[in-house]
């Protein structure tokens, strides 16, 4: 319940950030370089406090975490759904036609693991360029083989039980046999390893845009906030990247918090 509830608030405060944020960090309009680097508490030219300080240009600490909030749990549920439709798609069909086609799959997602994903998302990048659309492309890259492997894995074992062999004696199409009767059965692991996946999708972009090859400045998510205050942290400046770095720890793990408990609950032998 307590990775529920703190989940639940960080999902919220990424909704409502227009609502509740004291002002848009990207409106230009409202920002005042001699508002810039003030400490916790401070109060702006125009009377406003900056409960969590400001940042190098004036920007409102809270506020920018709360839309840095939406960017990154934008991309990381973005990057997921299509990961994971992409890895069910050839995962089921790796399981169920098998011969070639499995191992076509197969070779081609156990090359795909034997890189760390870090590098592979860099390279990437590298060659897409910088925006929200190519580090969602870039993730899906490297996460689609963990959900093809997982389904494969749940498939085969299905695939070989009484009510596939009484669907096939039916005459039932493959389709029907694969969506109707094999895949309801392979689900649970499945979001299990998504919700883990997201948290590790969030993680990845924030390493991206701290490396200043993920989203662009106008895009900033959590990552990049840190990112910025990272030159101020030897002169004392370290609430431009403590704030933001203590977001994304406990989005990271809420998010990991449920899935456990998810694992729990969608596997009756770890049911009391």
């Amino acid at each position: 319940m307590f990775g529920l509830v703190l989940l639940g608030l960080v999902v919220l405060m990424a909704i409502m950030a227009p609502l509740i944020s004291p002002q848009n960090p990207y409106d230009l309009a409202q920002l005042d370089v001699l508002d810039g680097r003030l400490p916790p508490g401070s109060v702006s030219a125009d009377g406003a406090t900056f409960w969590l300080g400001s940042d190098d240009q004036g920007r409102d600490m809270l506020s920018a975490i709360f839309y840095g909030l939406r960017i990154s749990l934008t991309v990381g549920v973005a990057s997921t759904v299509l990961a994971l439709t992409l890895g069910l798609a050839l995962g089921l069909a790796a399981a169920y036609f098998g011969g070639r086609i499995e191992t076509l799959i197969m070779r081609i997602a156990d090359i795909q693991l034997s890189f760390p994903a870090i590098l592979m998302a860099l390279i990437l990048l590298a060659v897409l360029g910088q925006g929200m659309l190519k580090i969602i492309v870039a993730l899906v890259t490297v996460q689609w083989a963990y959900y093809a492997r997982t389904v494969r894995s749940a498939a085969l074992v299905e695939k070989r039980k009484e009510y596939v062999e009484a669907a096939r004696c039916l005459a039932l199409s493959p389709a029907r046999i694969v969506f109707r009767h094999i895949l309801p059965n392979c689900l649970p692991p499945l979001i299990v390893v998504a919700t883990v996946q997201v948290a590790a999708a969030i993680a990845l972009e924030a390493t991206l845009s701290f490396l200043g090859l993920g989203l662009p400045i106008t895009e900033p998510s959590l990552g990049l906030l840190i990112a910025n205050g990272y030159q101020y942290l030897l002169s004392g400046k370290y609430w431009i990247s403590f704030f933001p770095g203590i977001a994304l720890l406990l989005t990271i793990v809420s998010i990991n918090l449920v899935a456990d408990q998810l694992r729990d609950v969608l596997n009756p032998r770890l049911q009391r």
